[in-house]
């Protein structure tokens, strides 16, 4: 027992510290003393507005308002709260994301008003030293209107975490994943039509994590120790980061629909940044919002050869963990959906009390949910028989008793051809009679766990089906 606890508390430390130095970035750079002032960070989108192909001539762009459009308010946990959830400086952010792109000429326009005043005065004084036709030039036109706006910001559309304590020691570890969303449109100033509209979304990410220590280590001593730390990612970085997609987007669909033309001596590298971009979109059709892809052609039929390692609980005080292989075959009905075989060979036992080698068979309705994807978790339970065999595989001794099972797991496709998979049993024989004591109302029972290779034989064909369709 005391080597059991000893297991766990190890286990429970190298946790811990997972959870810790996953963050050390921000753990090992806290705040101790005011920090001066400094230029702004770059988003990873703002180098890719500078590596654009360069343009023939710059387009004249026009910005009144970039608005926040969301009317939403910053969440929070404590009551009331009326700071906006985003920045209501979105159009100072697409001017300067214009100007980085090296693609237009912003004009100003946001405060034209301010603009056309100062002129005034300036004509008022100058026409006092200075003829009239020496007068201030006059102001631009834009060639197009860049409208639109941030039109959501989703909170919470993703929260979790996950924690562990034992006997006063602990950590814990939550996240939280925001979305903002934007939508940009080109508008032609002589004829008012809409060129051509995108929109770019940006998750925001925030999370807790923590440790702690909560026990006596002698009689009236008591140890208590806590850490950990929070970061948010700010939100005027997210919206910043959009709204530069939403440009390098616009530009792209722009150069590709002629409604503006590269250098010539920029046409490879237009070609290039035009394949980049539609690769890009080829992926984000097939994702879905929480970011999740399907990627794989579901496999109609698996064979997953295995190692287990067997864990005994009985009428014996003392537990045995043994080991065994097997062969599992499945068929899948849907790509979420199947039938499940399993037969398995391995030892069952108890330290220094008995062992017994056993042979088991089974069938189980299989479900996996995310059967499109590259990682899907495994959910399955059915009945079957466990036998004592003898010396060979196929010789088998004594009574067989049926049981019911059930488990869980996670499969990984390599390939086409080859995945890996792990899972969790737990298996309740419908007897008291596996260990040859029968003592108590309840029955025996074992867990087994499992790590294999999932053959795929057959594939389903949905994937490339419904890819043809979507094009």
């Amino acid at each position: 027992m005391i080597q059991y606890f000893q297991r766990a508390a190890a286990v429970l430390g190298v946790v811990a510290a997972a959870v810790l130095l996953e963050g050390c970035a921000a753990y090992f750079n806290q705040p101790t003393r005011p920090q001066p002032a400094r230029l702004g960070e770059e988003t990873a989108v703002t180098s890719e507005l500078r590596k654009l192909p360069l343009p023939r001539e710059k387009v004249v762009a026009a910005v009144y308002k970039f608005r926040d459009q969301t009317g939403q308010y910053r969440p929070s946990e404590t009551g009331a709260n009326w700071s906006t959830a985003v920045t209501q400086g979105a159009t100072n952010i697409l001017l300067k994301a214009l100007e980085e792109s090296g693609w237009f000429v912003p004009i100003e326009r946001e405060n034209v008003s301010n603009l056309l005043n100062e002129r005034k005065i300036v004509r008022s004084s100058m026409a006092q030293y200075k003829n009239e036709a020496e007068l201030l030039p006059p102001l631009l036109f834009a060639g197009i209107i860049l409208e639109g706006g941030i039109v959501s910001y989703d909170a919470n559309i993703i929260t979790g975490g996950a924690g562990l304590r034992y006997f006063g020691t602990g950590a814990s570890a939550q996240y939280r994943q925001d979305r903002v969303t934007v939508y940009l449109r080109a508008v032609a100033t002589k004829s008012g039509k809409i060129l051509k509209t995108v929109y770019t979304s940006k998750t925001l990410f925030s999370q807790t994590v923590g440790a702690n220590v909560f026990r006596f280590v002698r009689f009236k001593r008591l140890l208590e120790a806590e850490t950990g730390y929070s970061t948010t990612e700010p939100s005027q970085m997210a919206v910043t980061e959009a709204i530069e997609k939403a440009v390098h987007s616009l530009i792209l669909e722009g150069i590709r629909d002629n409604l503006w033309t590269v250098d010539e001596k920029q046409a490879k590298a237009a070609q290039e940044a035009l394949a980049e971009f539609d690769t890009e979109k080829s992926v984000m059709s097939e994702t879905d919002i929480y970011g999740g892809r399907d990627v794989v052609d579901p496999s109609r039929i698996t064979l997953q050869p295995y190692v287990s390692a067997l864990r005994y609980q009985g009428d014996y005080l003392t537990q045995g963990n043994q080991t065994g292989y097997g062969l599992t075959g499945e068929l899948y009905v849907t790509p979420s959906f199947g039938l499940q075989v399993n037969a398995g060979l391995g030892s069952m036992g108890s330290e220094g009390r008995f062992r017994q080698s056993i042979s088991t068979l089974e069938a189980n309705l299989i479900y996996r949910p995310q059967a499109f994807r590259r990682v899907t978790p495994l959910f399955y339970a059915g009945a079957g028989v466990v036998s004592m065999r003898g010396e060979r595989p196929i010789s088998f001794l004594g009574e067989r008793f049926w049981k019911v099972s059930g488990g869980v797991g996670a499969e990984y496709s390599l390939n086409n051809v080859i995945g890996l998979r792990a899972t969790a049993e737990f298996h309740q024989p419908l007897t008291d009679k596996l260990d040859g004591r029968v003592i108590g109302r309840y029955y025996d029972y074992y867990w087994r766990g499992s790590l294999g290779a999932s053959l795929y034989i057959s594939r389903s064909g949905r994937r490339a089906s419904s890819l043809k369709k979507a094009k």
